[in-house]
């Protein structure tokens, strides 16, 4: 069969099968939908509430709902404990677009962390909530800016100590050694500061979303910094990638450290 299944189909299905029951409380969309980013790309990030002692069972009934409209492509479940404390698997549909990949995520009620914080996660696309489960929680700006503080200063603190790995591999001509260890310890820290002025809250989202975060003029800087034409570039591309980094981490120092 041809890739039929669309979005709107798959999300249908999951919510006649899931708003009945009782032990599901809620279910809603993360990801480009909550930044009203859709394309004919995107994947689907659906987050589900349910009973602590039912995680197990929702998780079948989504399949079992998903099976109804396609065989399986690929499924892969995230090992337990997972980094966020939630069950989530990733499915792809062998009748649906690969790039219409299901990434569920179902947690239990009793835990809080749901990213439903609207300045990180954007604004949740709501298909039920019988509890109010996907009531955003409180912010506190001033907090997080301590939060950024407390990063920049570890990024600060070992800069400087990781740039010789770059360094001694460039003139050792191991130049995919150099690359790494400057994609690493070079360009990440320095892509994490610029996010820290162009969109804070996003900051540890790295290169995700960047091209439309951040002013078009850094995002070409940056681009050039990445796709170098051959490795006797790195040397200069590295050298102007701390220097930047060395004036951002002024600038923000000057606006989290000396506030803080």
């Amino acid at each position: 069969m041809g890739q039929t299944i669309k979005r709107d189909e798959i999300l249908s299905a999951l919510e006649a099968a899931l708003l009945p029951l009782d032990y599901v409380q809620a279910m809603w969309e993360g990801g480009a939908a909550s930044f009203d980013r859709l394309d004919q790309w995107s994947d689907l990030d659906l987050q589900i509430v349910v009973d602590d002692d039912q995680v197990e069972e929702a998780s079948r009934v989504v399949e079992q709902a998903l099976l109804k409209l396609s065989p399986f492509a690929i499924r892969y479940e995230l090992p337990q404990p997972t980094w966020h404390g939630h069950y989530q698997v990733f499915i792809t549909l062998e009748n649906a677009s690969p790039f219409l990949m299901v990434d569920l995520v179902i947690m239990k009620i009793s835990n809080p962390n749901r990213f439903l914080e609207p300045q990180i996660h954007g604004q949740a696309v709501v298909h039920f909530d019988k509890k109010g489960v996907t009531n955003p929680p409180p912010w506190d700006e001033n907090a997080w800016r301590k939060k950024l503080a407390d990063r920049l200063g570890s990024m600060i603190a070992v800069f400087d100590l990781f740039q010789p790995l770059v360094d001694k591999d460039v003139r050792r001509g191991r130049w995919l050694d150099a690359l790494s260890f400057y994609q690493g310890m070079t360009l990440r820290p320095l892509v994490e500061a610029l996010r820290m002025k162009y969109s804070p809250h996003h900051y540890n989202f790295h290169t995700r979303y960047i091209h439309l975060e951040l002013p078009a003029e850094v995002v070409e800087r940056l681009k050039a910094l990445y796709f170098l034409p051959d490795p006797q570039h790195l040397r200069a591309a590295w050298e102007e990638a701390m220097a930047w980094f060395k004036e951002l981490s002024a600038e923000l120092t000057r606006e989290f450290l000396e506030d803080a």
